[in-house]
């Protein structure tokens, strides 16, 4: 969603929170973490092809040595 005019970006979380509420399963990438875990059960962090850490979305946010280790730039 980086990059998209701020009113469009609410309306395509908007639409995935739809989704979940519905009931189904969706795949999102994306970088933002506070938006992903409004609408996501779980986190899968991914490294060149491979799964280098997945829990719960909870865990991902409240855990900073988590997102240090994996997401930091």
């Amino acid at each position: 969603t980086e990059g998209l005019a701020p009113l469009i970006r609410a309306e395509i979380w908007r639409c995935l929170q739809d989704l979940r509420d519905s009931g189904q399963s969706i795949l999102v990438i994306d970088k933002n973490l506070q938006a992903l875990g409004r609408i996501t059960d779980r986190h899968y962090i991914v490294e060149k092809g491979r799964t280098v850490w997945q829990g719960a979305s909870q865990e991902l946010l409240d855990d900073t040595a988590i997102r240090s280790r994996f997401l930091s730039v």
